[in-house]
C-alpha cells in the first residue's frame, strides 16, 4: 500500500477531491513524523504503537572489505502491534 491507496480509501469514505485527501494524509504522517522526532509516543489504539528508542553505539562489520566500522549512536523507530493486528492472520503472496 502506497500513499495514494490511502488517499483513494479515504476518498471513498469521505468523498472530497483527490487534492484533499492528499492533503489530509500528508498532514497525518509529517504530524506523525514530527511527534517521533521530538521524542514523542504515538499510539493507535486497535493498530499498534510507534516510539522512539535510542540505540546504542556499538561495532559493526563492513560487508565488502571486513574492515571494523564505529556504530554511531542515535534514535530508531519501534512498532509494536496492537492486539487487533497482532490477532489478524496475514496472508502469504
Amino acid at each position: 500500500m502506497i500513499k495514494i491507496d490511502i488517499a483513494n480509501a479515504l476518498m471513498q469514505v469521505h468523498p472530497c477531491s483527490r487534492a484533499l485527501a492528499l492533503d489530509v494524509v500528508d498532514l497525518i504522517t509529517e504530524r506523525m513524523k514530527q511527534a517521533l522526532l521530538d521524542g514523542h509516543r504515538i499510539e493507535i489504539r486497535g493498530f499498534g504503537v510507534f516510539e522512539p528508542r535510542p540505540r546504542k553505539r556499538g561495532m559493526g562489520r563492513n560487508i565488502k572489505t571486513g574492515d571494523s566500522v564505529q556504530i554511531p549512536k542515535g534514535r530508531s523507530i519501534r512498532f509494536k502491534p496492537g492486539k487487533d493486528l497482532r490477532e489478524i492472520e496475514v496472508k502469504e503472496g
